[in-house]
Order: structure tokens, then sequence, then C-alpha cells
């Protein structure tokens, strides 16, 4: 048998009902206005005192068998290397 998935669903137990016992029955979300969305788990970054930390990275240039690919812009290994276009070297995981 064949089902209207784009029929409105009704059934005897929910015809009769009133929008506020249907309320009733849905629990209540608890939304929090002051929770910031980049920060949902509330961390408090002010506590973090990071003044005095210093962060020591070194960046070492292109090697000579390293290339940039110009579609991902990451910095891969000559055997990912896959062709060469107009703008520069694609890898292999963009070229394919």
């Amino acid at each position: 048998m064949a089902t209207d998935y784009d029929a409105p669903r009704k059934t005897d137990d929910t015809e009769n009902e009133s929008i506020e016992a249907l309320k009733e029955r849905v629990p209540a979300k608890s939304v929090s206005t002051d929770e910031d969305a980049d920060n949902p788990g509330s961390f408090d970054l002010s506590a973090a005192d990071l003044a005095d930390v210093e962060l020591d990275v070194v960046v070492l240039p292109a090697q000579e068998d390293e290339f940039t690919c110009v579609h991902c812009f990451l910095v891969k290994h000559r055997l990912q290397f896959d062709h060469e276009t107009k703008l520069g070297p694609i890898c292999r995981e963009c070229a394919h």
C-alpha cells in the first residue's frame, strides 16, 4: 500500500487537543541568552592570564623537496605533487 507522506497526519488522540495541552507535553528548553556563541562552555577567558607567556615558533622557509599547492595553500612534499597549472602546482588531494 502506498503512503502519502505529504498528507497531514491526524490521529484521534491529537485532533482535539488544544495548543496549551500540546505545549505542556513538550519539555521546555532552557534558553540562556548570556551564553557567548564563541564560548559555549562559558569558560572565563579573562581568568587566563597569558600576558607573560611567550610563544616561540620557528618558521622554516620552503624546503627543496616541498611545494605550496595553489588550491589548498598547504605546503606539501614533492611526493604529493600531481600537476602544474598556469597558476602553480596542484597537490594530489586537490586534483581529485
